[in-house]
Protein backbone atom coordinates (compact mmCIF):
# COMPACT_ATOMS: atom_id res chain seq x y z
CA UNK A 1 0.00 0.00 0.00
CA UNK A 2 1.12 3.21 -0.87
CA UNK A 3 1.96 5.77 1.90
CA UNK A 4 -0.05 9.45 0.84
CA UNK A 5 0.44 12.88 1.73
CA UNK A 6 -2.02 15.25 3.04
CA UNK A 7 -2.03 18.45 0.10
CA UNK A 8 -3.13 21.00 2.62
CA UNK A 9 0.08 20.48 4.53
CA UNK A 10 2.47 17.83 3.53
CA UNK A 11 2.31 15.55 6.24
CA UNK A 12 2.23 11.53 5.88
CA UNK A 13 -1.11 10.19 6.03
CA UNK A 14 -2.12 6.72 5.29
CA UNK A 15 -4.89 4.80 3.62
CA UNK A 16 -7.37 4.67 6.18
CA UNK A 17 -6.70 7.79 7.48
CA UNK A 18 -10.12 10.10 7.63
CA UNK A 19 -8.61 13.47 8.61
CA UNK A 20 -5.06 14.54 8.78
CA UNK A 21 -3.61 14.42 12.29
CA UNK A 22 -1.60 17.66 11.53
CA UNK A 23 -4.13 20.39 9.63
CA UNK A 24 -7.08 18.27 10.93
CA UNK A 25 -8.26 18.31 6.75
CA UNK A 26 -10.77 16.03 6.13
CA UNK A 27 -9.77 13.17 3.50
CA UNK A 28 -11.29 10.87 1.40
CA UNK A 29 -10.09 8.31 -1.64
CA UNK A 30 -10.84 9.10 -5.10
CA UNK A 31 -10.90 6.00 -6.70
CA UNK A 32 -10.71 7.44 -10.22
CA UNK A 33 -7.36 9.00 -9.59
CA UNK A 34 -6.08 5.94 -6.54
CA UNK A 35 -5.52 9.38 -4.31
CA UNK A 36 -5.68 9.73 -0.81
CA UNK A 37 -6.28 13.31 -0.71
CA UNK A 38 -7.07 16.66 1.82
CA UNK A 39 -10.92 18.09 1.23
CA UNK A 40 -12.12 21.28 1.24
CA UNK A 41 -16.13 21.72 1.32
CA UNK A 42 -17.79 23.27 -1.88
CA UNK A 43 -21.40 24.12 -2.36
CA UNK A 44 -23.03 22.47 0.43
CA UNK A 45 -21.99 20.53 3.51
CA UNK A 46 -22.18 17.60 1.60
CA UNK A 47 -19.92 17.67 -1.44
CA UNK A 48 -16.37 18.35 -1.57
CA UNK A 49 -13.64 19.53 -3.77
CA UNK A 50 -9.69 18.68 -3.96
CA UNK A 51 -6.61 20.05 -5.14
CA UNK A 52 -6.11 16.61 -6.98
CA UNK A 53 -9.20 16.25 -8.54
CA UNK A 54 -8.66 19.15 -11.19
CA UNK A 55 -12.18 21.15 -10.34
CA UNK A 56 -13.95 17.73 -10.06
CA UNK A 57 -17.07 17.63 -6.92
CA UNK A 58 -17.57 14.37 -4.69
CA UNK A 59 -19.54 12.85 -2.09
CA UNK A 60 -18.39 10.91 0.26
CA UNK A 61 -19.83 7.05 -0.06
CA UNK A 62 -23.10 6.59 2.06
CA UNK A 63 -21.49 4.11 4.49
CA UNK A 64 -19.47 6.98 5.47
CA UNK A 65 -22.23 7.41 7.19
CA UNK A 66 -21.51 4.40 9.86
CA UNK A 67 -17.61 5.71 9.64
CA UNK A 68 -17.38 2.47 7.62
CA UNK A 69 -15.99 3.97 4.28
CA UNK A 70 -13.68 7.08 3.45
CA UNK A 71 -13.90 6.59 -0.32
CA UNK A 72 -15.76 9.30 -2.55
CA UNK A 73 -17.99 8.92 -5.57
CA UNK A 74 -18.79 11.74 -8.15
CA UNK A 75 -21.34 14.29 -7.06
CA UNK A 76 -24.05 13.37 -9.43
CA UNK A 77 -23.19 9.92 -8.81
CA UNK A 78 -27.09 8.65 -8.77
CA UNK A 79 -26.04 5.05 -6.85
CA UNK A 80 -24.48 6.95 -3.94
CA UNK A 81 -21.96 4.30 -2.96
CA UNK A 82 -18.16 4.55 -3.69
CA UNK A 83 -16.19 1.84 -6.15
CA UNK A 84 -16.16 -1.00 -3.43
CA UNK A 85 -19.30 -0.25 -1.47
CA UNK A 86 -21.67 -0.50 -4.36
CA UNK A 87 -21.01 -4.15 -4.41
CA UNK A 88 -22.36 -4.86 -1.18
CA UNK A 89 -25.13 -6.90 -1.05
CA UNK A 90 -25.90 -8.00 2.94
CA UNK A 91 -24.43 -5.91 5.30
CA UNK A 92 -24.74 -6.45 9.53
CA UNK A 93 -27.45 -4.58 11.64
CA UNK A 94 -25.82 -0.91 12.02
CA UNK A 95 -28.01 -0.73 15.21
CA UNK A 96 -26.10 -3.26 17.49
CA UNK A 97 -23.06 -1.90 18.28
CA UNK A 98 -20.82 -4.76 18.15
CA UNK A 99 -21.67 -6.02 14.64
CA UNK A 100 -21.41 -1.81 13.52
CA UNK A 101 -17.79 -2.43 14.79
CA UNK A 102 -16.98 -5.76 13.15
CA UNK A 103 -18.20 -4.65 10.24
CA UNK A 104 -16.11 -1.66 9.83
CA UNK A 105 -13.14 -3.50 10.65
CA UNK A 106 -14.26 -5.86 7.49
CA UNK A 107 -14.69 -3.05 5.34
CA UNK A 108 -11.06 -1.49 6.16
CA UNK A 109 -9.95 -5.07 4.71
CA UNK A 110 -12.35 -5.37 1.50
CA UNK A 111 -11.11 -1.66 0.97
CA UNK A 112 -8.10 -2.84 0.91
CA UNK A 113 -8.54 -5.79 -1.73
CA UNK A 114 -10.50 -3.35 -3.85
CA UNK A 115 -7.47 -1.02 -4.46
CA UNK A 116 -5.83 -3.77 -5.95
CA UNK A 117 -8.32 -4.72 -7.81
CA UNK A 118 -8.68 -1.12 -9.31
CA UNK A 119 -4.68 -0.80 -9.63
CA UNK A 120 -4.79 -3.71 -11.94
CA UNK A 121 -8.23 -2.69 -14.03
CA UNK A 122 -9.24 -6.56 -13.20
CA UNK A 123 -13.06 -6.52 -14.61
CA UNK A 124 -15.88 -5.54 -11.84
CA UNK A 125 -19.69 -6.21 -12.35
CA UNK A 126 -21.97 -5.29 -9.69
CA UNK A 127 -24.61 -7.59 -9.10
CA UNK A 128 -27.43 -5.13 -11.26
CA UNK A 129 -25.01 -5.11 -14.16
CA UNK A 130 -24.67 -8.58 -14.01
CA UNK A 131 -27.44 -10.55 -12.35
CA UNK A 132 -26.02 -13.66 -12.94
CA UNK A 133 -22.09 -13.47 -12.07
CA UNK A 134 -21.95 -9.68 -10.98
CA UNK A 135 -19.84 -9.81 -7.78
CA UNK A 136 -21.52 -9.06 -4.67
CA UNK A 137 -20.66 -9.37 -0.78
CA UNK A 138 -22.66 -10.63 1.80
CA UNK A 139 -21.33 -9.55 5.78
CA UNK A 140 -23.05 -12.13 7.76
CA UNK A 141 -24.01 -12.91 11.33
CA UNK A 142 -24.30 -16.54 13.46
CA UNK A 143 -27.74 -17.03 14.51
CA UNK A 144 -27.36 -18.40 17.79
CA UNK A 145 -31.25 -18.77 18.82
CA UNK A 146 -32.42 -20.34 15.52
CA UNK A 147 -29.79 -23.63 15.70
CA UNK A 148 -28.91 -22.79 11.92
CA UNK A 149 -25.58 -23.59 11.18
CA UNK A 150 -22.81 -21.35 11.74
CA UNK A 151 -21.87 -18.81 8.74
CA UNK A 152 -18.84 -20.01 6.41
CA UNK A 153 -16.74 -17.51 4.69
CA UNK A 154 -16.99 -19.00 1.00
CA UNK A 155 -17.45 -17.55 -2.77
CA UNK A 156 -20.68 -18.94 -5.21
CA UNK A 157 -20.89 -17.11 -8.38
CA UNK A 158 -19.75 -13.70 -7.67
CA UNK A 159 -21.63 -13.69 -4.44
CA UNK A 160 -18.98 -13.80 -1.47
CA UNK A 161 -19.98 -14.43 2.08
CA UNK A 162 -17.96 -13.51 4.72
CA UNK A 163 -18.59 -14.68 8.24
CA UNK A 164 -18.71 -11.45 10.46
CA UNK A 165 -17.20 -13.60 13.36
CA UNK A 166 -14.15 -13.45 11.38
CA UNK A 167 -13.88 -9.66 12.20
CA UNK A 168 -13.22 -10.71 16.03
CA UNK A 169 -9.62 -11.39 17.38
CA UNK A 170 -10.15 -13.74 19.80
CA UNK A 171 -12.31 -15.96 17.30
CA UNK A 172 -10.41 -15.85 14.01
CA UNK A 173 -7.12 -16.66 16.28
CA UNK A 174 -9.64 -19.48 17.75
CA UNK A 175 -10.01 -21.03 14.29
CA UNK A 176 -6.54 -20.29 12.99
CA UNK A 177 -5.06 -22.86 15.80
CA UNK A 178 -8.16 -25.05 15.39
CA UNK A 179 -7.26 -25.38 11.21
CA UNK A 180 -3.17 -25.51 12.05
CA UNK A 181 -3.09 -22.59 9.68
CA UNK A 182 0.15 -20.29 10.32
CA UNK A 183 -1.63 -17.04 9.01
CA UNK A 184 -5.24 -16.13 9.06
CA UNK A 185 -6.71 -12.64 8.64
CA UNK A 186 -9.70 -10.30 7.09
CA UNK A 187 -7.61 -9.47 4.41
CA UNK A 188 -6.97 -13.02 3.30
CA UNK A 189 -10.03 -13.89 3.78
CA UNK A 190 -10.67 -11.25 0.52
CA UNK A 191 -8.27 -11.61 -1.21
CA UNK A 192 -8.44 -15.75 -1.35
CA UNK A 193 -12.63 -15.85 -1.87
CA UNK A 194 -12.29 -12.91 -5.16
CA UNK A 195 -9.33 -15.58 -6.71
CA UNK A 196 -12.75 -18.00 -7.12
CA UNK A 197 -14.97 -15.29 -8.66
CA UNK A 198 -11.40 -14.53 -11.06
CA UNK A 199 -11.46 -18.32 -11.74
CA UNK A 200 -15.28 -18.28 -13.31
CA UNK A 201 -13.77 -14.73 -14.96
CA UNK A 202 -10.24 -15.06 -16.28
CA UNK A 203 -9.67 -18.40 -16.84
CA UNK A 204 -13.12 -20.99 -17.25
CA UNK A 205 -14.69 -18.70 -19.19
CA UNK A 206 -12.58 -18.72 -22.14
CA UNK A 207 -9.10 -18.04 -20.36
CA UNK A 208 -5.74 -20.56 -20.25
CA UNK A 209 -7.61 -23.19 -18.77
CA UNK A 210 -4.86 -26.19 -20.26
CA UNK A 211 -2.04 -24.23 -19.06
CA UNK A 212 -3.70 -23.17 -15.34
CA UNK A 213 -4.19 -27.55 -15.11
CA UNK A 214 -0.81 -28.18 -15.76
CA UNK A 215 0.26 -25.95 -12.97
CA UNK A 216 -2.51 -26.53 -10.57
CA UNK A 217 -4.33 -29.85 -11.41
CA UNK A 218 -7.40 -30.81 -13.29
CA UNK A 219 -10.45 -28.57 -11.22
CA UNK A 220 -12.95 -31.40 -12.58
CA UNK A 221 -11.49 -34.00 -9.86
CA UNK A 222 -14.57 -33.79 -6.95
CA UNK A 223 -14.36 -31.11 -5.23
CA UNK A 224 -16.19 -32.44 -2.15
CA UNK A 225 -14.50 -35.67 -1.92
CA UNK A 226 -11.35 -33.68 -2.14
CA UNK A 227 -12.09 -31.19 0.93
CA UNK A 228 -13.21 -34.45 3.16
CA UNK A 229 -10.03 -36.05 2.26
CA UNK A 230 -8.01 -33.25 3.36
CA UNK A 231 -10.18 -32.54 6.59
CA UNK A 232 -9.66 -36.25 7.71
CA UNK A 233 -5.72 -37.03 6.25
CA UNK A 234 -4.52 -33.94 6.71
CA UNK A 235 -2.40 -32.09 4.04
CA UNK A 236 0.21 -34.59 2.24
CA UNK A 237 3.35 -34.61 3.91
CA UNK A 238 5.41 -33.52 1.09
CA UNK A 239 2.58 -30.33 0.74
CA UNK A 240 5.65 -27.08 0.96
CA UNK A 241 7.39 -28.93 -2.47
CA UNK A 242 4.36 -28.00 -4.32
CA UNK A 243 2.14 -25.39 -2.73
CA UNK A 244 2.37 -22.45 -1.06
CA UNK A 245 -0.06 -23.11 1.89
CA UNK A 246 -1.51 -26.96 3.03
CA UNK A 247 -4.92 -25.74 2.22
CA UNK A 248 -3.93 -25.14 -1.03
CA UNK A 249 -3.13 -29.00 -1.76
CA UNK A 250 -7.00 -29.54 -1.02
CA UNK A 251 -8.28 -29.18 -4.77
CA UNK A 252 -6.73 -27.01 -7.83
CA UNK A 253 -9.50 -24.79 -6.94
CA UNK A 254 -7.99 -24.49 -3.74
CA UNK A 255 -4.21 -24.01 -4.70
CA UNK A 256 -5.55 -20.96 -7.45
CA UNK A 257 -7.06 -19.03 -4.80
CA UNK A 258 -4.92 -19.50 -2.23
CA UNK A 259 -1.46 -18.93 -4.74
CA UNK A 260 -3.61 -15.84 -5.83
CA UNK A 261 -4.27 -14.21 -2.34
CA UNK A 262 -0.20 -15.04 -2.02
CA UNK A 263 0.54 -12.96 -4.98
CA UNK A 264 -1.87 -9.81 -4.19
CA UNK A 265 0.58 -10.06 -0.09
CA UNK A 266 3.42 -10.11 -1.96
CA UNK A 267 2.53 -7.18 -4.24
CA UNK A 268 1.11 -5.17 -1.55
CA UNK A 269 3.48 -5.70 0.45
CA UNK A 270 6.43 -4.68 -1.74
CA UNK A 271 4.51 -1.38 -2.76
CA UNK A 272 4.43 -0.90 0.68
CA UNK A 273 8.55 -1.22 1.29
CA UNK A 274 8.79 0.89 -1.72
CA UNK A 275 6.69 3.46 -0.28
CA UNK A 276 8.59 4.05 2.49
CA UNK A 277 12.11 3.31 0.62
CA UNK A 278 13.16 0.15 1.95
CA UNK A 279 16.66 -1.18 1.02
CA UNK A 280 18.06 -4.25 2.06
CA UNK A 281 21.45 -4.48 2.17
CA UNK A 282 23.23 -6.78 4.69
CA UNK A 283 26.69 -6.98 5.58
CA UNK A 284 28.91 -10.14 4.81
CA UNK A 285 29.37 -12.83 3.25
CA UNK A 286 25.31 -13.57 2.16
CA UNK A 287 25.10 -9.23 1.31
CA UNK A 288 24.53 -10.45 -2.38
CA UNK A 289 21.82 -13.11 -2.08
CA UNK A 290 20.03 -11.22 0.41
CA UNK A 291 19.94 -8.10 -1.09
CA UNK A 292 16.65 -5.84 -2.79
CA UNK A 293 16.39 -2.85 -4.12
CA UNK A 294 12.44 -1.59 -3.60
CA UNK A 295 12.55 0.69 -5.91
CA UNK A 296 9.89 0.37 -8.61
CA UNK A 297 6.39 0.15 -8.61
CA UNK A 298 5.19 -4.33 -7.98
CA UNK A 299 1.92 -3.66 -9.78
CA UNK A 300 3.85 -2.71 -12.97
CA UNK A 301 6.47 -5.63 -12.70
CA UNK A 302 8.17 -6.83 -15.87
CA UNK A 303 8.00 -9.78 -14.87
CA UNK A 304 7.10 -12.82 -12.03
CA UNK A 305 10.94 -12.76 -11.18
CA UNK A 306 11.23 -9.61 -10.37
CA UNK A 307 8.63 -9.36 -7.26
CA UNK A 308 10.23 -13.05 -6.04
CA UNK A 309 13.81 -12.16 -6.01
CA UNK A 310 12.64 -8.51 -4.36
CA UNK A 311 9.70 -10.23 -1.93
CA UNK A 312 12.57 -13.13 -0.70
CA UNK A 313 14.98 -11.03 1.16
CA UNK A 314 12.55 -8.54 2.69
CA UNK A 315 10.56 -11.26 4.16
CA UNK A 316 13.87 -12.69 5.89
CA UNK A 317 14.53 -8.96 6.99
CA UNK A 318 10.46 -8.69 7.99
CA UNK A 319 10.71 -12.10 10.21
CA UNK A 320 14.16 -11.21 11.28
CA UNK A 321 12.83 -8.33 13.05
CA UNK A 322 9.62 -9.46 14.35
CA UNK A 323 11.53 -12.59 16.18
CA UNK A 324 14.35 -9.98 17.69
CA UNK A 325 11.41 -8.60 19.91
CA UNK A 326 9.74 -11.85 20.60
CA UNK A 327 7.04 -12.43 18.09
CA UNK A 328 5.95 -14.52 15.18
CA UNK A 329 7.12 -14.20 11.89
CA UNK A 330 5.54 -11.65 9.22
CA UNK A 331 5.55 -14.31 6.86
CA UNK A 332 5.36 -17.78 8.01
CA UNK A 333 5.69 -19.33 4.70
CA UNK A 334 8.34 -21.06 2.14
CA UNK A 335 8.33 -20.63 -1.52
CA UNK A 336 8.87 -23.67 -3.15
CA UNK A 337 10.34 -23.50 -7.29
CA UNK A 338 6.92 -25.04 -7.94
CA UNK A 339 5.33 -22.36 -5.63
CA UNK A 340 7.14 -19.83 -7.59
CA UNK A 341 5.99 -21.04 -10.89
CA UNK A 342 2.59 -20.69 -10.07
CA UNK A 343 2.90 -17.30 -8.41
CA UNK A 344 4.51 -16.00 -12.31
CA UNK A 345 1.00 -17.49 -13.98
CA UNK A 346 -0.97 -15.48 -11.42
CA UNK A 347 1.30 -12.80 -12.23
CA UNK A 348 0.87 -13.00 -15.94
CA UNK A 349 -2.55 -13.61 -15.86
CA UNK A 350 -3.52 -10.89 -13.90
CA UNK A 351 -0.82 -8.63 -16.59
CA UNK A 352 -2.98 -10.11 -19.48
CA UNK A 353 -5.55 -8.95 -18.10
CA UNK A 354 -4.68 -5.24 -17.08
CA UNK A 355 -3.55 -4.29 -20.22
CA UNK A 356 -6.99 -4.77 -21.92
CA UNK A 357 -8.72 -2.09 -19.07
CA UNK A 358 -8.30 1.28 -17.49
CA UNK A 359 -6.02 1.36 -14.59
CA UNK A 360 -5.25 3.81 -11.76
CA UNK A 361 -1.83 5.78 -12.54
CA UNK A 362 1.40 4.43 -11.09
CA UNK A 363 2.78 5.75 -7.94
CA UNK A 364 4.21 9.43 -9.30
CA UNK A 365 2.44 8.98 -12.15
CA UNK A 366 -0.44 11.38 -13.99
CA UNK A 367 -3.03 12.56 -12.00
CA UNK A 368 -5.78 12.64 -15.06
CA UNK A 369 -8.68 10.67 -14.15
CA UNK A 370 -8.64 8.09 -16.75
CA UNK A 371 -12.13 7.75 -19.44
CA UNK A 372 -14.91 6.56 -18.06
Amino acid sequence: MRLFQCHACGNAIHFDNRACQRCGRRLGFIPALGVLTALEPADDDQSFVSPRALGRVFRFCANAEYEACNWLCPADDPIGFCAACRHNGVIPDVSDHQRLQEWRLIEMAKRRLFYSLLRWGLPLRTRQEDPEHGLIFEFLADDIYSGAPKVMTGHESGRITIALAEASDVERERRRVQMREPYRTLLGHFRHEIAHYYWDILVSDGGPIEECRALFGDERADYQAALASYYQAGAPANWPDQFVSAYASVHPWEDFAETWAHYFHLVDGLETGASFGIQIAPRGALAEELSARLDFDPYRASDGDQLVEAWLPFTIALNSINRSIGLSDVYPFILSPAAIEKLKFIHALIATTRDRQSVLPRVGGSTTAPAT
